[in-house]
């Protein structure tokens, strides 16, 4: 259903995410397969980036008080991180990153904030700190 120039802009856009998440170490020295994970770290960037709007929206007409020294935005984020918290054995951890088609809990993490500019506002983060990837490398999928 999509039109010759919908799939190459889409297939160039998701190239810089599999290359992204191509380019993390599970465990040692083994890689995730960013083309194997690609769907759920799509998924994974498009659903933050939709609650993200959302919250702003629910927001928009509220007081954004502080929360045990936390922004609305912050509390967001760090709800996130400890979502996907795990610990996991060196040998499982390798396992998954050769057949699971989710990226482990860590990427899924540092993978989609790193690429919102959202978050970077929300801590202070600045171009060149490791959870700030630069902009012509951030995959912009939809």
């Amino acid at each position: 259903w999509w039109t010759p120039e919908d799939a190459k802009a889409y297939n160039e856009r998701s190239s810089l995410v599999a290359d992204q998440y191509s380019s993390y170490v599970a465990v040692d020295s083994v890689h995730l397969n960013g083309r194997l994970t690609l769907g759920e770290n799509t998924a994974d960037i498009g659903g933050l980036k939709i609650a993200y709007i959302a919250m702003e929206h629910a927001y928009a007409s509220k007081t954004r008080d502080t929360v045990a020294g936390f922004t609305p935005e912050q509390r967001f984020f760090i709800s996130v991180a400890q979502i996907w918290r795990e610990n996991v054995r060196p040998t499982y951890a390798r396992q998954l990153a050769i057949t699971d088609p989710h990226s482990p809990g860590r990427w899924r993490i540092d993978g989609p904030l790193s690429d919102m500019p959202e978050f970077a506002q929300a801590f202070g983060c600045h171009a060149g700190d490791p959870m700030v990837r630069p902009e012509n490398v951030r995959p912009q999928i939809w």
